[in-house]
Formats: structure tokens, sequence, C-alpha cells
């Protein structure tokens, strides 16, 4: 390899922060939107410190700000609230009750017909709401037959990333790297310029998912695995040799373990005590309580009580009933109220009057009944174990804020359901035809949306996502760094001379695979918004197509396929399916090589590269 000078300070101290931005966006115990800010307000206060100027021209400071009003930017958040109005008003129901009749008949056909229906809608709506549509399908499905969801969601979340490959919009890191390459000078790629190797590449990788995926994920059980009841409202009754007669009511809860929650005192049949810490307990008063089988049993030995369910006493003949009632799991999604919440904060249990029994995080073993999970700040992903009413799950379904994979309830529908898909269908087709770019058509879309009534202010700010926000912008700062100091230019240099012995067509197999190594480590946006300026320095380092070298990046960035946190949809999937880390491994890495092999053929044959 030749030696090559090293770049000035700053482009030293851009690669440096970008190399600490790296690490950072892989650190979970931080949150991706705090490191981003961090990132951001140190280019902007060392740019400020230390002017940089470069052929009489000054980087000011404050041009990093300018993500924050980039098209790309502008485009991302107004098809994410497009986006959450098709599942406000159940605008894709017809498709997900097809699927559901369709699963019923051929098992096999339909899983294909499953991955091809989630490949086609991310091409055109982001796959979060894809995803959210057809988990509760599946499930369904696989509570239905006896057979477990893990052979088949995890097919599912990667077909709809790799549909969202195929055009301009299909995802945000497809619009961002279409962006920041016309700022660059590049023609700017249409919706469909790219569809047809995508197609190719996709048709492999649906065949794996379809016959192969399934086969290589071992079986895996959620709590829905076992439907039973798991909370009783019940009550105890205080009798003449109980520990509890004569005593306040906070002594009886000591003596019980300092867990049990009474709601109520019922005394002589009629009248009720508030559950007051003083209050004074006296034989023949029942205290109502609603837990699991295990506590309401315990209470009952260590207080000498009589545990009662309704006016029957609980004996082997009669056991503890739950009537009406039904478990349910809730994923936490991008938008909902949970997110960034905790169930005390957000008075979940209060709102919905629900029973939280247990939370389960990816590393996590299940938490109990009121085993501090109360207070625990949720993100997406997390499921919660709920019990309660048919008609308060169905409730909760209908209104859309989490994920309820219970299947009690049919999908959502409204009768503005057809008005939704319409303004959709309008943003696609005139950003297809030219008639309009993608930005101000979906800006447009957004307006037509709320003015129309099938979103609200509320739901449109849910929609948006500042964890999205801040990388996006972070991403960019950081590429508008790397170019205008010199330092994305060193880096292709530093590229081509490491490997000056290969050819036009394994350079851009090597960049290409690089992209989808990072993409599973950091932000998918954040590898191809610092890959695409190498990419352009390399081809035009070497005089070869920029387009080529592009079109690598953004196909490495989408490869998210082999960690569960390489893409948001990954995580809701690895939740639902009780899959491990190892799982996606096994699966994600030959999808990865797979599409790695097949656009390493393709694009050096459509571009001419020898």
């Amino acid at each position: 390899m030749d030696w090559l000078a090293p770049p000035n300070d700053h482009a030293l101290a851009v690669l440096l922060l970008t190399a600490v931005a790296l690490l950072l966006f892989t650190r979970e115990g931080i949150a991706l939107e705090t490191s981003s800010l961090f990132v951001l307000v140190l280019l902007t206060l060392g740019f400020e410190l230390f002017p940089f100027e470069r052929d009489g021209q000054v980087l000011h400071a404050t041009d990093f700000f300018h993500g924050f009003g980039h098209e790309a930017l502008v485009a991302v958040c107004a098809l994410m609230i497009a986006g959450q109005g098709l599942v406000r008003t159940g605008a894709l129901e017809p498709v997900g009750r097809a699927l559901g009749r369709a699963w019923g008949m051929a098992p096999s056909i339909s899983l294909l017909l499953t991955l091809l229906v989630g490949a086609v809608l991310s091409a055109f709506v982001n796959n979060v709401p894809i995803v959210v549509l057809l988990l509760p399908i599946l499930i369904s499905v696989s509570l239905r037959t006896g057979s477990p969801a893990s052979g088949v969601l995890m097919p599912m979340g990667f077909a709809t990333l790799v549909g969202g490959m195929s055009t301009t919009i299909g995802t945000s890191t497809n619009l961002l790297v279409v962006s920041v390459a016309s700022d660059l000078g590049l023609r700017r790629l249409e919706m469909f310029d790219f569809f047809l190797p995508v197609a190719a590449a996709a048709s492999v990788a649906i065949l794996y998912l379809w016959l192969i995926a399934p086969r290589l994920l071992p079986l895996r059980h959620t709590d829905l695995d076992d439907a039973a009841p798991r909370v009783f409202a019940a009550q105890l009754l205080i009798t003449q040799d109980s520990f509890a007669d004569g005593k306040r009511l906070a002594d009886a809860v000591d003596k019980a373990g300092g867990e049990m929650q009474v709601t109520r005192v019922l005394r002589g049949g009629e009248s009720f005590l508030l559950p007051l810490p003083d209050a004074i307990l006296r034989a023949g008063d029942r205290l109502l309580l609603s837990d699991s089988a295990e506590n309401l049993k315990e209470y009952e030995s260590a207080l000498g009580a009589a545990l009662y369910s309704g006016d029957t006493p609980v004996d082997d003949e009669h056991p503890l009933r739950a009537e009406n009632q039904q478990l349910a799991e809730v994923v936490v999604t991008q938008g909902s109220s949970l997110e960034g919440s905790s169930l005390t904060g957000s008075r979940f249990a209060e709102r919905h009057q629900l029973l939280t029994l247990a939370l389960h995080r990816a590393g996590w073993q299940l938490h109990a009944v009121r085993g501090g999970i109360q207070d625990v700040r949720l993100r997406v992903g997390d499921v919660v174990l709920i019990q309660g009413a048919r008609e308060r799950l169905a409730e909760l379904k209908r209104l859309g804020d989490v994920l309820v994979l219970d299947a009690t309830s049919d999908l959502p529908s409204t009768q503005r359901a057809p008005i939704a898909l319409g303004i959709m269908a309008a943003i696609i087709l005139s950003a297809a035809f030219g008639w309009l770019p993608i930005a101000i058509s979906a800006t447009a879309g957004v307006f037509l949306m709320l003015a129309s009534g099938c979103l609200s202010w509320r739901d449109a700010a849910r929609a948006l996502n500042t964890q999205v926000i801040l990388i996006v912008v972070a991403s960019l700062a950081l590429g508008a760094a790397l170019l205008k100091t010199g330092a994305a230019d060193y880096l292709a240099e530093l590229f081509v001379s490491a490997t000056q012995e290969a050819s036009p067509a394994g350079l851009l197999s090597g960049l290409m695979l690089l992209m989808a190594v990072m993409t599973n480590i950091v932000s998918n946006n954040a590898a191809a918004l610092i890959g695409t300026p190498i990419a352009i320095g390399i081809a035009r380092r070497l005089g070869l197509p920029e387009e080529a070298f592009v079109l690598a990046v953004l196909f490495g960035a989408n490869m998210s396929y082999a960690t569960p946190i390489a893409y948001k949809t990954n995580l809701l999937v690895m939740s639902a399916g009780g899959y491990r880390f190892s799982d996606f491994l096994r699966v994600g890495i030959p999808l990865t090589l797979i599409m790695w092999a097949v656009f390493s053929w393709l694009l050096p044959t459509l571009y001419g590269l020898d």
C-alpha cells in the first residue's frame, strides 16, 4: 500500500469524532438520541472555537444545523406520519383479513404469500406498520394450530426489510442516501431506478426465507403458550382466630409480606371501608384483592384467613375463577405513549383498567407481578403481559397505541380507511411520476390526513421519533464535516490504496460488505450517511460510475439482518417470537451473504465494471 500524507488537523479531528460516534451508537446503555446530540454539540462547538477555512471558504459551525431543515429529513418525518394514518384508520385491514383466511387453508403457501405481501407493501410504506399488521395474524395462527410462531415471525420481518430496499421511499436510509448523493452532484435517483436489481436479489432472498430460514430457527416459546389467567379477583374473610382480627390494615399487610394490595374492605355485607393503613379490621370483614393464585394462598396462610371466590370458599372442588378475563401481550411500538415512559408514569393500568403482570425485554428474565416493573422506563420492543376483561382488551387494540398480540378482536377499521389509502396512493404516484418531490408530496399528504380526520395532531406527534430525527441530523452533520474538511477524500484514498490490487467490481463489493457489517453494529442511517460521501470520493478518484458505488452503500446499509439491534422491527419481532441474539446470527448472516453475493454480481454487470 502506498504511503498517504496525513489529512489536516480538522479532518483528523472529524475522523476521530466519527469513530467516537460509531462507538457511542453501539452502546445500549446510552440513548441513541443522546449520542446523536452529543456528536452534534461537539461538532458545532469545535468548529466555532477552531474555525476551518479551505480555498478561501470558511466552514461556519451553524452549517451543521442545516440537517434539521434538510429535504430528506422532512420527507422521512412526513412519511412516518402518513404511515401512521394507515395504522390509525385500519386501512390495511383487508390485507390482514385475507392473509388470516389463507393461513387456515394452506399454511406453507400462506407463508410465501405473507412474505411477498410484506415485501411489496414495505416498498411503499415504512415497514414498522407492516410488521405491526402482520405480527398479530401470525401469532393468532400459531395459537390456533398449536405451532410456535418463532418459525415464521423472523422470516416475515426480514422480508419487509428486503422489500424496503426496492424504492427510494422504502426506507429512511434510501431517502437519505439519494438526497445526500444529489447534494454532492449526483443525478437524483427516481423512485424505481434500482427496483429491478433489488427485485432479482429479493427473489432469491424470499425463497431462502420461505424454504430454509424456518428450518434454521429453533423452537422458541412466549408467554402466550400458556393462556390460563394469571390474576384473580378474590376475598379474604377475616375470622375470629385470624391474626388480622383487631389489627390495623397496615399490620395485616406487613404480616402478609408487604406485597398485599387491598382495593376495598367489605364490612357487614353492605358497607365498605376505605383501605387506609390505620383502619382497624374486625372478624367478618372481607378484604377485596386481585393477585396471582400463589400469592392469594400465601396471604390466606399468613393471616389465618379464609379465601373466597365470590361467596364460595376456595378449595379443590371450587378453585379460583377469572370469568371474562383474558391474557394478552402488548408490545411497545415506535410512537406509543409508553415509549420512554414507565407504567406508573403513563398510568397505563388505570387508564385502560387492566392489570400489568410482567415485563419481558431481550436479555431479561420475565419479571413477575409487582416485581419492580412499574417504574422501568419502557422502550421499543418491550413486551408487557397484561390481563383484563375481553372488552377492555378489545378497546386497547382499537386505540392502536400499542401492538396487542392476542387476536381476541378484529383489526381496527374506520370509515376513513379508503381516504387514508387514497392519500397514500397520491403521495406515491406523484413522486413516482415526477410530478412532485417526495418531500412535498408527503408533506401535502400529511396535511390531507389531518384535514380529513384520518389523523389527529396527537397521532402525528406520536408518529415522529426523536431518535430518527437526531440520528439523521447528526449523521448529516458528520457527513458534511467529512466532506468539507477533506476527511472523506482521505478515507477514499485509504480504501483505494488498501485495495489497489482489486478490480473495480471487487472494490464495489468490498465497500458494500463493509456497509453491511457497519449497519448491523451502528445505526443504518449513520452508516449510510457516512458511507455515501466516501463512496462518491472512491468513484471520482478512480473515474468509475458514481451511481454504482452509491447504490453499493444503499444496499449494504439496508442489510440489517444479523443482529436484533440493527433495526427497530428486529426488536419487535425478537420480543414477540421469544428469539435470542444467536437466532438472528443463525438466519441473518446467511441472508446477508446471499444479498451481498447477488448484488456483487448484478451491480458490476449493470454498470460495466470488470
